[in-house]
């Protein structure tokens, strides 16, 4: 016999400092202002291309949020891409902070809750930085490129100026900034043979483990690929080197490669994501949940952490 699971259906938010606007309340047609507070990234005009009729706005960088108008089908047009062929998302809003230097792997590890020191080169992991008080300020992908070179692939919230601010009395030996590399998912069951067709034998695509990373050229151009994604589904992501000046070359090798696997532009699926139980950081949760208040108790390294600090 199931036991009934009573569901909290509370809006209360007395907890909470700012509590979360459910309204959502006024219209929305409005012209939205491109600045260099709020930009566009070198992907826009592709995703124009490809049809986008609505965007948001993540990592103050505008965010293809729609291609299928929903007199045409809707969100879940995109869906069904997803889940049967492949499809590839305009992710340039994952900005890439770089931690290089000496003390790339101990900054690192100070500054989110698992062991970096366990993460290999060539390798990425999920992590989380948190507040003094536990509360989870970023969820992104880590990748570490070399021995000492990491890139946190960053979900919506300002972390490339907090890992400044950490640095600020420059104990660690490291420079910190964001650099020109930008992120697009491959995602979906027909994934792997497109990434197959992209790279030929640059890589053995078949013995990269989950997680894994891989420098390669794609379009002729310089690119680090990982096998991660956003979806539940088989994927992976292609973070271009200098993509303000190369992003139609390798956006343009996709589309080419694609076409016989019926390759679809789509917006980020979050109807994919919930599907799979992924979390997404600013929605799901934010700086006031702890990690153990959001099923990523997993990510807290209880012991041997820190063990740096007490030898300096």
């Amino acid at each position: 016999m199931s036991k009934k699971i009573e569901h909290n259906t509370t809006v209360d938010q007395s907890d909470r400092h700012v509590p979360y606007n459910l309204r959502q309340s006024g219209p929305t047609k409005v012209e939205m202002l491109i600045s260099t507070r709020v930009r566009k990234s070198p992907y826009w005009h592709k995703s124009m291309e490809a049809g986008c009729w609505r965007a948001t706005v993540y990592n103050r960088i505008y965010h293809p949020r729609g291609y299928v108008k929903p007199e045409d089908g809707g969100a879940m047009v995109e869906y069904e891409a997803i889940k049967n062929h492949v499809t590839m998302w305009n992710v340039a809003v994952e900005r890439q902070i770089r931690v290089i230097g000496p003390d790339a792997e101990k900054f690192t590890d100070y500054v989110i809750t698992r062991d970096a020191t366990k993460i290999s080169p060539l390798r990425a992991r999920y992590v989380i930085l948190c507040n003094y008080k536990g509360g989870v300020l970023n969820d992104p992908i880590l990748l570490r490129i070399s021995k000492d070179e990491f890139w946190f692939s960053l979900s919506d919230s300002d972390i490339g100026l907090y890992l400044q601010g950490v640095n600020a009395d420059k104990r660690f030996d490291v420079e910190i900034d964001e650099i020109d590399a930008c992120p697009v998912q491959i995602q979906g069951p027909k994934a792997i043979a497109l990434m197959k067709d992209l790279v030929g034998d640059q890589v053995d695509l078949d013995n990269i483990p989950f997680y894994g990373l891989a420098e390669v050229t794609v379009g002729g151009r310089s690119c680090v690929i990982s096998q991660t994604g956003f979806s539940g589904e088989s994927g992976y992501e292609i973070y271009l080197r200098n993509a303000t000046l190369y992003a139609d070359d390798m956006w343009d090798a996709v589309l080419e490669a694609g076409k016989k696997h019926n390759l679809m532009v789509i917006a980020p699926a979050h109807h994919r994501r919930i599907q799979a139980g992924i979390l997404s950081w600013g929605q799901d949760l934010d700086h006031e949940h702890n990690p153990f208040q959001c099923n990523l108790g997993y990510q807290v390294s209880l012991s041997g952490k820190g063990e740096w600090e007490k030898k300096r």
